[in-house]
């Protein structure tokens, strides 16, 4: 019996089957034929897509709670664990402003607006309101019934929720481990529908991408190698040039003694795209190679596997205002705060499979109202990128664990 391809594989024959169906389509002579493939596509696709949202909020509040609340088997550690985070939102904050600095400065997808994303720009357009109005309204949303939030979809109210609850678990201790045992099979029970979804990624990115390529010219293929060019330029001038400086600011380690004895992590990460996958030649560089402890190095490097995430989060940043340029929308600063903080949050407990980082650009859009449906154009270049952005994030937990070992060896 053959072998059946890869689930990666799939994805791949069926995003090239959707843009050469999109190119025949365009050039069809059959209006009729034309309407109803478009036609079928939208059903398929709006399918896939309703699929995600379905999954989208149980997924996220489940792993944000796990993610909080798998600190507590560390709080003897305070000192370590409270640099350990300072160190990994930091970096990840620098990591989103960057982002969002290249994507206003070199501004892919400018002048490109995609009339499949028209109802998406009427929306946000109709949900415009003056400064004032629109902070009073953000802040009263951030705290709600959690009944209510879950309901709607309120992504900002459910990642405050969540994280409320985890910091509770943390506290709580032993005292709550059946509630926290309940949370974990519901992240389980998510996953596992996850993948069932999954099976359908091939036809509903086919169907998607058939309807962008159809409808639109050659514009935006240019958009995507730009957008390709200033998204990998960015990440490797964090890894490189940003963290380096910080490493050496703390540690005054050279970067090329520190690339030396990472070397063999980050061409794995690349290799593999997967920070998990990685987890134990990162661990065997960190100890061995640049000489982190055993304790502070079996912390920082597992916790920062999943929660720090500076190459993904500059991703999504800049996906983000991409994805508004190609709607024909200009997110306002507040809408910029909104995926910054989104972005950072985004990342916290979230499983290491690729389509855990599909829903994470799902969340990050869905949070500003972008349409939904621009992972058909992300998703085909987001295997090229991930190679780049995930070297990065290995890069960033190894740096993490020789600050955190420099700064907690320093007497109080």
């Amino acid at each position: 019996m053959p072998r059946q391809p890869s689930l990666n594989t799939q994805i791949l024959i069926g995003c090239l089957l959707g843009i050469a169906g999109g190119f025949w389509l365009a050039g069809a002579a059959s209006a009729p034929l034309t309407a109803n493939t478009l036609y079928g596509a939208k059903i398929i696709g709006n399918l896939f897509l309703d699929l995600l949202r379905m999954i989208l909020v149980p997924l996220v509040f489940s792993s944000i709670v796990i993610g909080v609340a798998n600190l507590r088997a560390h709080d003897q550690m305070h000192r370590v664990w409270t640099t350990t985070l300072i160190f990994f939102f930091a970096t990840m904050g620098i990591a989103i402003v960057i982002g969002f600095g290249a994507a206003h400065l070199f501004r892919p997808g400018d002048g490109l607006h995609l009339a499949m994303f028209a109802d998406a720009t009427r929306d946000f357009q109709a949900r415009q309101m003056p400064l004032p109005d629109y902070i009073a309204q953000f802040l009263r949303g951030l705290f709600q019934n959690p009944f209510k939030a879950l309901a709607n979809g309120d992504i900002l109210a459910i990642v405050i929720v969540a994280l409320f609850l985890g910091i509770a678990l943390v506290v709580g201790g032993e005292r709550y481990r059946n509630i926290r045992a309940l949370i974990e099979e519901l992240q389980e029970l998510c996953l596992r529908i996850v993948g069932w979804i999954m099976r359908l990624a091939p036809f509903g990115l086919a169907a998607l991408l058939l309807q962008l390529v159809a409808t639109q010219d050659g514009g935006l293929l240019r958009s995507l190698g730009h957008f390709i060019l200033v998204v990998t330029g960015t990440t490797l001038f964090h890894g490189i040039v940003v963290l380096p400086f910080i490493l050496w600011l703390f540690t005054r380690m050279s970067p090329l003694h520190f690339f030396k004895g990472a070397r063999e992590a980050l061409v794995t990460a690349f290799v593999t795209s997967s920070s998990a996958a990685t987890l134990p030649v990162t661990l065997r560089c960190t100890e061995q190679h640049l000489h982190v402890r055993k304790d502070i190095a079996n912390f920082v490097v597992p916790l920062g596997a999943t929660v720090n995430m500076d190459g993904t989060a500059l991703y999504e940043a800049a996906a983000a205002l991409f994805v508004a340029r190609l709607a024909g929308i200009e997110l306002d600063l507040a809408s910029q705060m909104i995926v910054f903080f989104v972005a950072m949050l985004g990342a916290i407990g979230a499983p290491g499979i690729p389509s855990v980082g599909m829903l994470s650009m799902v969340l990050v859009l869905e949070s500003v109202g972008l349409p939904t449906a621009a992972i058909a154009i992300l998703l085909p270049i987001d295997r090229l990128l991930d190679t780049t952005r995930t070297a990065v994030n290995v890069e960033g937990d190894m740096i993490g664990s020789l600050i955190v070992q420099k700064l907690a060896d320093r007497p109080t």
